[in-house]
């Protein structure tokens, strides 16, 4: 007889960043993640996670909407069913609850985490096998001072951490942004590749002037330069520069992607099982980026240690990430709630071994952290 989820709780859990994290429509000096605790009738315990930046100042699901919404709708459409068949349980979630795609990557995750436990094998297995063990990460310098932004990149370089890097802009006036960037990538040289994220700051006729000034600069990508809804406008900066667009809030599922590839769209995708709605969705969308010719960036929402792993043993599935990863959430925070954080080194992290996620909750930590 198959193993039924017997419960689900969910924790908001606040984690403190080792220095103010600046986005173009927020300053973050903390984290919340929502961790979920998934319980099944044969005894294992799956663990999922949603996290997003910034609350709702960058999207409509915030940590206390994720935890409302899986307590009160998503969670007692799955209490009572069969665990192991996580496409019917995601058919399920998705039939009775329209978006939500954090909290549903949450439960998500949980899910597969389980049933790697429960047949002794990685997620990653479970979506076919890892290619790679080891993944390229970014770092992003966000402190807005450009003689600190230099500074870090240097050190994190100096201690092969990262060798890639970059940079949130938006908030500021363009040429103030530009000659911020400029410098940077300057003082870098050859020695890292530095991108641009403008998180959606940017109207079509300032992203011309501002692209144009970046790509003189040296910059090699710029992400989510304008709204996201425009889609005709990122297809036109696309065709027009020479520097790579990458696609973020524009492509959140399969969707998106068809209709960006078919319009012409070339550049990259930004992947994240959060806004895709786990890892299954995600993939998804990664093989309709690979079968247009785009390329493929792991992104994040920034998430501890549990959602980067989910992360990880997805990217770890394709073929390639021609634009690497950022999977750097869990070094932004000061402090960790898993017995064994990720293992970063030689400018990248490996994919954690063991069954499931191969992730173990410190209850201690855990219990000192969570939002009373």
């Amino acid at each position: 007889m198959s193993s039924l989820i017997e419960a689900i709780e969910t924790l908001l859990v606040d984690l403190p960043t080792i220095r103010p994290h600046k986005l173009s429509m927020t300053t973050m000096a903390c984290q919340t993640m929502v961790i979920v605790r998934m319980r099944h009738s044969d005894g294992i315990e799956g663990l999922g996670e949603g996290t997003t930046i910034g609350g709702l100042a960058y999207g409509p699901e915030s940590p206390e909407s994720i935890k409302r919404n899986i307590d009160s709708y998503l969670a007692p459409l799955l209490i009572g069913q069969p665990s192991g068949n996580v496409n019917a349980l995601r058919a399920r979630m998705n039939r009775h609850a329209r978006g939500n795609s954090i909290a549903k990557s949450a439960l998500e995750t949980a899910l597969l985490d389980a049933q790697g436990k429960r047949l002794g094998l990685p997620v990653a297995e479970l979506l076919g096998g890892a290619r790679h063990d080891h993944l390229s990460v970014l770092w992003t310098l966000a402190s807005g001072d450009t003689t600190k932004d230099i500074d870090e990149a240097f050190q994190r370089l100096d201690d092969r951490r990262h060798c890639d890097f970059k940079l949130k802009i938006g908030a500021n006036a363009v040429d103030a942004d530009v000659r911020h960037v400029a410098a940077i990538k300057e003082a870098l040289g050859d020695r890292a590749s530095v991108r641009v994220d403008v998180n959606q700051a940017w109207d079509e006729s300032t992203a011309v002037r501002g692209i144009q000034a970046l790509q003189d600069a040296g910059i090699e990508l710029i992400e989510q330069a304008i709204p996201a809804r425009e889609h005709a406008g990122l297809i036109r900066l696309a065709n027009r520069f020479n520097v790579p667009m990458l696609a973020d809030e524009a492509v959140q599922d399969a969707r998106d992607g068809f209709d960006l590839a078919a319009g012409g769209f070339s550049g990259a995708f930004a992947l994240k099982i959060a806004k895709s709605g786990g890892l299954l969705g995600v993939l998804e969308l990664a093989h309709v980026a690979q079968a247009g010719g785009i390329g493929l960036y792991g992104g994040t929402l920034l998430e501890g240690t549990i959602g980067t792993a989910a992360s990880l043993h997805a990217w770890a599935t394709l073929p390639e990430m021609a634009w690497g990863t950022e999977m750097f959430g869990p070094l932004l925070l000061k402090d960790d709630i898993v017995t064994e954080p990720l293992r970063y080194h030689d400018f990248g992290v490996d994919l954690p071994r063991g069954a499931g996620l191969g992730i173990a909750l410190d209850e201690d930590k855990l219990a000192h952290y969570v939002r009373k």
